[in-house]
């Protein structure tokens, strides 16, 4: 296992296959772990590295999570980058892993070839978010399959995990904390913005807040698969790593 120091804690993070970097950036309450079983799609094409955020995972654990998280996990990310001293990588994130992508293009353009976006709200939190997620989180800790997916992704310690990030959501959600330190216009790395039409833990009106978002960074595309749920990248498994392939390699 390999380790990286970030403010005196230790991050995780894990490789497989050869080639082009590309960094797969995981959403809340999961971890690098759920991407495992999607690297025969990608690792024959890729140098694929995974990372467990702070708190997550093999990763140390934090006395809290900030509500400004998705921030922070970008420069954990650019952190990781300097750390292995790459050039040319590309991101893929998912559901709030698509927000640290996004945070570390705009902070650090210089480091990064191309930007694939999965499965997250976009430029803000949907209306109904808090009330959603208090729903989403109290039955799921009472789903047998949910908390099996939290301890696979966390460990032993999985439902204080879980409470942290649902504290530090709900904060941000309060406190309206910008989800991008930057304005989108600023940023110079070519995104796709992937998403289901099925996902129902993403809002009503995901693909016409992607298509907005497109519209306003300077090269983006948008991919919405009909079926599937959350996250696209793993519900549509096999297409969404042909369509990311394709993307990263210059392709729309």
């Amino acid at each position: 296992m390999a380790y990286f120091e970030y403010r005196g804690k230790s991050v995780y993070y894990g490789e497989y296959g050869q080639g082009t970097p590309l960094i797969f950036l995981h959403g809340n309450t999961a971890s690098s772990k759920m991407f495992e079983l999607l690297m025969p799609l990608y690792s024959e094409k890729f140098r694929c590295i995974l990372i467990d955020f702070l708190g997550n995972g093999k990763s140390d654990r934090i006395e809290k999570f900030s509500p400004d998280m998705w921030f922070d996990e970008a420069i954990q990310t650019i952190a990781l980058v300097e750390h292995l001293n790459l050039h040319g990588v590309s991101l893929a994130g998912t559901s709030g892993g698509a927000w640290a992508a996004m945070n570390a293009a705009l902070e650090r353009p210089d480091l990064f070839d191309r930007i694939v976006a999965d499965s997250f709200d976009g430029r803000t939190l949907n209306e109904h978010f808090a009330d959603n997620l208090l729903k989403e989180r109290d039955g799921a800790k009472a789903d047998l399959q949910a908390r099996q997916f939290y301890e696979w992704c966390q460990g032993a310690d999985w439902e204080k995990v879980v409470d942290l990030d649902t504290e530090a959501l709900l904060q941000c959600a309060k406190e309206k904390t910008p989800l991008f330190r930057k304005p989108l216009e600023e940023l110079k790395v070519p995104v796709l913005f992937l998403g289901s039409r099925e996902d129902e833990m993403c809002r009503g009106n995901l693909e016409q807040e992607y298509k907005e978002m497109a519209a306003a960074v300077p090269e983006a595309s948008v991919y919405m698969f009909s079926h599937g749920g959350h996250p696209a990248i793993a519900s549509n498994a096999e297409e969404a790593a042909g369509v990311i392939a394709t993307f990263l390699k210059g392709g729309k």
